[in-house]
């Protein structure tokens, strides 16, 4: 599969579904068709603390790609991502904390349009952080969606990870309450409370703006999970081929246990991903495009033609 960049405009739609009544945000991301056969549907799924284009979809000045939709829909790949329940234009009137199963029932909503409206076939997924358990979780539910699965970011037991060791202290707060505020100050903790340097002050501040203009506050349900109820996946269940792609600063995910994890994945086809320079948020490190190549490797590899017995 070619990595040569296509010089025709990149088009953007956005897109409503629904789970139940619930309103559901799209964005989607293409060069020419989307309708046409593409190198694959791309679904990126976000984290606890940000809404999906902040993530995915960031622009900033004197920063090529700094959109990772963009990028891959550039090399003739259909993108897409999807606002949780309870984050940035999606509903959030519930009065629930919006944890990682209910993301996941956000991803199948999603899936289902998206499989609907493109006629793609299985998709290819990608979920950084607790973005990376949904989507596990999602995979789990529903295999026959997910052609190739791509974790960053992940954690499975949370042994090992001294971000989780420091949130468990605040953890009867996140229990007492189904929202937690955020600003400026804490977007920039998130990049700084693991190795700082990793990635650029323009981009933080512009991952800030973009985040808070979306929301001033985030659900809790996500930290209460991973501070409380972990594991909520199983690797024996993940069946699709698998990528960990970890940063080698992160504070999330701990080696081993990722390590653990991977071992238990039945499928052959699997890669274990370490990211030099990176630390939590990696599609905004100074390193990104070593991000976009290993994701871009796994999405394009060729499949097996010849498995054994």
């Amino acid at each position: 599969m070619s990595n040569t960049p296509s010089s025709d405009p990149v088009e953007v739609r956005e897109h409503w579904t629904k789970k139940g009544d619930i309103k559901l945000f799209l964005w989607e991301k293409y060069v020419g068709d989307p309708a046409r056969d593409k190198a694959g549907t791309v679904l990126f799924v976000h984290g606890s603390s940000m809404a999906s284009q902040p993530t995915f979809d960031l622009q900033v000045p004197g920063r090529p790609d700094s959109s990772v939709m963009e990028w891959f829909a550039k090399r003739g790949f259909d993108t897409w991502c999807v606002d949780m329940e309870g984050y940035g234009r999606s509903d959030k009137h519930r009065d629930i904390n919006f944890d990682i199963a209910n993301g996941a029932d956000d991803l199948a909503a999603a899936s289902d349009y998206i499989l609907r409206t493109r006629h793609c076939g299985p998709l290819l997924v990608y979920g950084i952080s607790s973005g990376a358990l949904r989507a596990a979780m999602f995979a789990e539910r529903h295999p026959d969606r997910v052609k190739r699965l791509a974790l960053d970011a992940f954690v499975w037991t949370g042994e090992g990870s001294p971000t989780l060791a420091e949130r468990r202290k605040k953890l009867p707060e996140f229990q007492a309450k189904h929202r937690r505020p955020v600003d400026r100050a804490f977007v920039r903790s998130i990049f700084t409370r693991d190795h700082p340097g990793t990635a650029e002050d323009k981009v933080v501040e512009a991952f800030a703006d973009a985040i808070l203009a979306l929301d001033s506050s985030m659900p809790t349900g996500t930290y209460v999970d991973m501070c409380a109820k972990l594991p909520v996946v199983s690797p024996e269940k993940i069946t699709m081929p698998t990528i960990l792609m970890r940063g080698e600063y992160d504070g999330i995910a701990g080696f081993d246990d990722l390590v653990k994890f991977f071992i238990k994945l039945p499928n052959a086809d699997k890669q274990f991903a370490v990211m030099p320079g990176i630390s939590h948020a990696s599609f905004q490190q100074k390193n990104y495009m070593l991000v976009y190549h290993i994701l871009h490797g796994f999405f394009t590899q060729p499949e097996p033609v010849y498995r054994g017995h």
